[in-house]
């Protein structure tokens, strides 16, 4: 069976050579990478130098104040995927009884009370440190560039200054100074500078620039991150009540104990075979083996359930999805988390004989042995307390929740969805990296003036309800929705792919795994196909809205393939033509040493060079 072939058309060629190819989200961090790996550094080092660079040109999707995941292969172990762990976990302070005795039912989608313990930079410099061959000097220095002197911004990042101006304005007066200066919204195309963040950079490398190695010096730029300048100054800037996303005001919980005691690390990755693939992700503390469980139940189908141009191929992901997001919410988390019982075949098979011609409305997680799965409230629409109605109470009104398509959906409360941003690297001699950094975007919390750069929110994705697998737990990680994805076959690293776009980022790259492993598409026909995704699962991001029975599809699926998934009962919402995903990805041939590279034309921003 074939899969339904796309055009000889491709909005770009899927790029080839043997030297190395980079690709991410935006291409100012991409030609970062590339000029990294010309300069005769490896993937490492490029990836963290494009790392930083990212927290320069896509301050509204991701800033040194969150997190990050990362997995990744080198040269001398192509065969064994290593997890690169950046999510910060709770502050001692965060307990639920303290958010509740501030009025809260949710923990905030913006202010200082949605930050776990920052993570992402820490994370980076570990792998630099552990697998780079740069000083940290050089690699900065790009990022030192771009925030000192100055970069073309990006239209998005104006559109969300602006839905977020009177907050600022009117709370939030650090981050209008900072991002508004004068007043005045920058414009596309404007060049925009971040002094404040290009010094900060620069005390770091000089932390530890006295010291004897490379190694030493990289790790003395991370105790000043953790215990220095950096820590004092994220710890005062919580202490100042200001206004949350529930429409009230609260102080921040973060300590310098929380900060001098997280270190980022390494972690083994959780895999799965599929057709002769293998494919690796975070553990169950992301949403990664979701993924894998979604693989592990569309693996007993036939090819033709499996296409997601056709009706039944996209009905049948669909269901599959709903299913494995099911046990996402059930049961994943930074907990004991049965994820070898999730993948057996045994209870696949279970789970696989719940899909039907029908797409099913329902919360359905699976059983397992000894657990009592959690089900979650639903909630079509949220309005916070201070936003309610006259009884003051927090509501629920209408149907419909947000279709989220990956790029960010801001009210003026500071509420996010999906900001992230995603880099792929690989070298000439076969070390191979997927990250997907995110967090501490600016609309986050107030700027911290003396560092250019805020909190993160990624607490937003615990729940205050006592007993569930991701309660608000201090020193636990919140579950997070970063999900990169390393491929490997007979044994060694082929592909590293991602995508933003928060619960939907496994939702969009499962159609390109598809598409490429079973389908025979190139990686720019599979990254440039029409997507679509469940909106049927409660969402990570506060306010956890969700629509029993919601898909969200791009029109070019096709009039009779989207009309066929409404009679078999999917609420179908269209999303315009190019508007799902944001994917990237790099392929390396271990026979051949030839090297692929492709990235998303939606929103034209994404890019991927390489030779």
């Amino acid at each position: 069976m074939t899969f339904t072939r796309p055009g000889s058309f491709t909005t770009r060629p899927t790029l080839q050579g043997t030297f190395g190819m980079s690709a991410s989200t935006h291409w100012i961090a991409t030609a970062t990478a590339q000029s990294v790996l010309e300069r005769g550094g490896n993937a490492f080092d490029a990836a963290t130098a494009a790392a930083f660079v990212l927290h320069v040109v896509e301050p509204h999707l991701n800033g040194p104040g969150g997190d990050m995941a990362g997995v990744f292969v080198t040269a001398a172990e192509p065969g064994k995927p290593v997890v690169l762990m950046g999510q910060g976990p709770a502050p001692a302070g965060a307990t639920p009884e303290h958010y509740r005795s501030e009025g809260l039912e949710l923990v905030p989608g913006s202010g200082a009370l949605a930050a776990a313990v920052p993570a992402s930079v820490d994370a980076w410099l570990l792998l630099l440190r552990d697998h780079g061959t740069w000083e940290l000097q050089a690699v900065l220095e790009f990022a030192i560039g771009y925030a000192r002197d100055g970069h073309p911004v990006l239209g998005r990042v104006g559109a969300t200054i602006a839905a977020v101006s009177e907050l600022f304005r009117e709370h939030w007066p650090t981050s209008a100074a900072l991002w508004m200066p004068g007043g005045k919204i920058p414009a596309a195309g404007e060049l925009v500078r971040n002094p404040a963040y290009a010094k900060t950079l620069r005390r770091l490398v000089e932390a530890g620039a006295a010291e004897s190695t490379r190694e030493a010096r990289i790790d003395g730029a991370r105790r000043e991150w953790r215990e220095g300048f950096v820590a004092k100054a994220m710890v005062q800037s919580v202490q100042a009540p200001h206004r949350h996303s529930s429409g009230t005001d609260h102080q921040g919980v973060l300590a310098m104990s929380d900060l001098a005691a997280f270190e980022a690390g390494y972690e083994d990755a959780a895999t799965f075979e599929f057709r002769g693939h293998t494919i690796a992700k975070t553990g169950p503390w992301g949403q990664g083996p979701a993924l894998l469980q979604t693989l592990a139940i569309l693996d007993g189908f036939p090819d033709e359930c499996l296409d997601p141009s056709s009706e039944l191929g996209a009905h049948t992901i669909l269901e599959a999805q709903k299913l494995a997001l099911a046990d996402r919410e059930a049961y994943y988390g930074d907990t004991d988390v049965p994820l070898d019982y999730l993948l057996s075949a045994e209870y696949t098979e279970t789970r696989r004989a719940l899909i039907t011609e029908r797409a099913s409305p329902e919360f359905r997680p699976g059983r397992v042995p000894g657990r009592e799965p959690f089900r979650p409230p639903l909630r079509t629409e949220y309005v916070p307390p201070a936003l309610a109605n006259d009884d003051g109470g927090p509501g629920l009104r209408g149907a419909g929740a947000s279709a989220g398509v990956g790029e960010p959906t801001v009210l003026a409360t500071g509420e996010t969805r999906g900001d992230t941003c995603h880099l792929d690297v690989v070298d000439r001699w076969g070390n191979m990296i997927s990250a997907t950094p995110s967090g501490g975007w600016l609309q986050s919390s107030p700027a911290i003036p003396e560092l250019g750069f805020c909190l993160g929110t990624r607490l937003q994705m615990t729940w205050l309800e006592p007993g569930t697998p991701s309660t608000l737990t201090p020193g636990k990680r919140p579950r997070t929705t970063l999900t990169p994805t390393l491929v490997l076959r007979n044994g060694e690293a082929v592909t590293a792919l991602g995508s933003p776009g928060g619960d939907q980022q496994d939702q969009w790259q499962l159609p390109y795994l598809l598409r490429t492993i079973v389908g025979g598409y190139s990686p720019q026909q599979a990254i440039d196909a029409p997507a679509f995704h469940t909106t049927s699962v409660p969402g990570s991001f506060w306010p956890r809205i969700w629509e029993p029975g919601g898909a969200v599809v791009e029109d070019r699926l096709g009039d009779a393939v989207i009309a066929g998934l409404e009679r078999r009962g999917h609420r179908i919402t269209r999303a315009g033509d190019w508007t799902l995903g944001r994917l990237s990805a790099v392929v390396r041939d271990p026979r051949t040493g030839v090297l692929q590279g492709a990235a998303n034309p939606r929103g034209a921003q994404g890019y991927a060079v390489g030779r």
